[in-house]
């Protein structure tokens, strides 16, 4: 790997094109490297990852709205789309809008933290679209996810967008964008402006996750990867894109990000080097925001050691300054106490969830987030027992470099009533690969099967497993084999009618 320093230039400097940190991306996203093995398993993992959540999910109501939204853009050969018949096709900007949604609305999938925050399975809608409209191989595909993943890893690391409260999708659409370019072979030139564009238009602000949390949350990642599949589809016919997007004097760096004196380092793999960031990624054993991975594993482990939960008389976790100030009291969002907040605005308050564990030993994707579980009196008055606080330890291990020092968790101080109190604390959720149960093949295939149940019927289960398992080896007629089909019944209410059907009888 090749750190890169990355700054605003003045018009007046020029910046020579290969001096850019789009070009630069475009570079790594063309250079044909091969796979290594294991980074092919992980790929499959995530495929499965990707569908487990969206089989889940296939008739919430958001769900149920973007994907009627694409089914009125049927286009052939076009891409699949989550819980229709694999030859039902729509154009792929929105299979990979329908499927992005379905993908991101339970919060369940795969993460990578650094200086900011991704979920890169997000990556995965975009490219797989493409690839089954334009034929593609799996080897092809697997190319390019590998630098999808590859790209929004190395953003991560290097550059830190919630600070300046931009939303984490601004590193999703260039990286979906170079994976797009992989996949389809394309030179360097196109990439790069593609890139460009991308970041352009898919840079939002953070308020898509703070406050009174609504679906767009789940929509937002959906929306970077139908526009970088907009963007490489301009560039190929060839349209431009504002440059240089991130070193401009009125660019990203300068006007939206650290400022005109801001420099930021960003790791990308030399010529020839394999692409193997998708192995720094985790997955979520529990459907809640990954900095609660760990809480809800310690939460699990000290009930027991905790008892009767009425004697608690207040619990404080001390905690990185991330998790305190996004998902704790440190945000100072009252609707991280309200029992009538929304599931989203839920899911982002680890007082709401570190109370719920507690009490109930576990995580469930529904059960956790349902209204009456949410308002029970007991969980209410326990939730407002709870506060965060930010530790200095813990954030610097939350930034470390060391993969072996890096930590997402805390410690608990619970007080009982009668002063004494329970300890705890655990850096790193069972489900990591550093942690006391990492997931491997099995554990995607049991969560799929798991998340499926009731849903997929088990022969289409046993099918997707399979065409996954060959994901190399599938020709392009075969990459419509990895979706799932259920029954009409199962895909929930019909969608309110909107512009696409307004003459809908």
């Amino acid at each position: 790997m090749k750190s890169h320093t990355v700054r605003t230039y003045k018009s007046a400097e020029n910046l020579a094109r290969e001096d850019q940190l789009a070009w630069k991306i475009a570079s790594v996203a063309a250079d044909d490297v091969p796979l290594d093995g294991e980074v092919v398993e992980m790929i499959g993992n995530r495929i499965i990852d990707n569908a487990a959540v969206a089989a889940a999910s296939v008739a919430r109501h958001p769900v149920v709205s973007a994907r009627t939204q694409a089914l009125a853009h049927p286009y052939q050969p076009g891409a699949t789309v989550f819980g229709c018949s694999a030859d039902r096709r729509v154009s792929p900007e929105w299979a990979a809008w329908a499927n992005g949604v379905a993908v991101r609305e339970l919060d369940f999938h795969d993460t990578f933290l650094a200086a900011d925050y991704s979920h890169p399975g997000d990556n995965i809608p975009a490219i797989l679209a493409v690839a089954q409209h334009c034929g593609l191989s799996g080897a092809a595909l697997a190319k390019g996810i590998a630098t999808g993943y590859e790209i929004q890893v190395d953003l991560v690391k290097g550059i830190c967008l919630h600070e300046h409260k931009i939303d984490h999708i601004a590193h999703l659409g260039p990286s979906a964008a170079a994976g797009i370019g992989t996949a389809l072979g394309l030179p360097v030139e196109t990439i790069y402006q593609a890139v460009q564009q991308a970041l352009h238009v898919t840079t939002t602000t953070r308020q898509s996750r703070k406050g009174e949390i609504s679906s767009w949350k789940a929509y937002a990642p959906a929306f970077a990867g139908k526009m970088a599949i907009e963007a490489v589809d301009r560039v190929l016919r060839g349209e431009g894109a504002p440059s240089p997007a991130w070193e401009g004097e009125d660019g990203f760096i300068a006007f939206l990000l650290g400022g005109p004196g801001a420099e930021y380092q960003v790791p990308l793999p030399e010529r020839g080097e394999a692409k193997r960031a998708i192995l720094d990624t985790y997955t979520k054993e529990h459907s809640a925001e990954y900095q609660s991975q760990a809480l809800i594993d310690l939460a699990r482990r000290m009930g027991p050691k905790i008892g009767d939960l009425t004697r608690v008389k207040d619990i404080v976790i001390h905690t990185s300054h991330h998790t305190h100030h996004v998902i704790g009291t440190g945000a100072n969002d009252p609707q991280k106490m309200d029992p009538k907040a929304s599931r989203e605005t839920l899911d982002h308050s680890i007082m709401y969830i570190f109370a719920v564990a507690l009490e109930d030993g576990g995580w469930h994707h529904e059960r956790s987030y349902a209204p009456d579980r949410a308002g029970r009196p007991e969980t209410v008055a326990l939730w407002r027992k709870i506060s965060t606080v930010e530790d200095a330890d813990w954030t610097r291990r939350y930034h470390s470099r060391d993969p072996g020092e890096k930590a997402f968790g805390g410690k608990v101080v619970v007080t009982l009533m009668d002063g004494s109190t329970v300890e705890d604390e655990l850096a790193i959720a069972d489900a990591h690969p550093l942690g006391a149960r990492p997931f491997t093949r099995p554990d995607y295939i049991n969560k799929f099967r798991s998340l499926a149940d009731g849903i997929v019927a088990g022969a289409e289960q046993d099918r997707f497993i399979a065409a996954v398992e060959r994901l190399m080896d599938l020709a392009p007629a075969e990459l419509a084999g990895l979706t799932f089909t259920v029954e009409p019944a199962r895909l929930g209410p019909a969608s309110h009618r909107g512009i696409f059907d307004w003459n809908r009888q």
